[in-house]
């Protein structure tokens, strides 16, 4: 029944989404901000929020950024030299997107 009522509440929100109902909302366009989540312990929350205000970010968080960033180099790449065999540069950003996804994964297993 939980299913049922899941399944309902994604075709509302995907059709309030396509008619415009949703774009306007107050922070829109903003980061959310989970300070307050009850479900996470207080000792918790008060931890993050310490590593948050230092800057801190965790490398997973980097490291996907920096993924990101290669991913639309090589797209860019892609269209700049559709024409010419892989060169040097493409190949070379490929292999360090490869050594990041690949630290992703190490760091999963930790």
């Amino acid at each position: 029944m939980k299913r049922v009522f899941e399944l309902l509440a994604e075709r509302r929100i995907a059709e309030a989404l396509a008619r415009g109902d949703l774009e306007h909302l107050p922070g829109a366009g903003r980061p959310l901000v989970f300070d307050d989540d009850p479900l996470v312990p207080a000792e918790q929350r008060m931890f993050s929020r310490v590593l948050r205000q230092a800057g801190f970010v965790p490398n997973g968080v980097l490291l996907r950024k920096e993924i990101a960033e290669l991913r639309r180099e090589i797209a860019a790449l892609r269209r700049e030299i559709a024409a010419l065999p892989p060169g040097e540069r493409r190949d070379a950003v490929r292999r360090h997107l490869l050594e990041l996804v690949l630290r992703i994964d190490e760091s999963r297993e930790l």
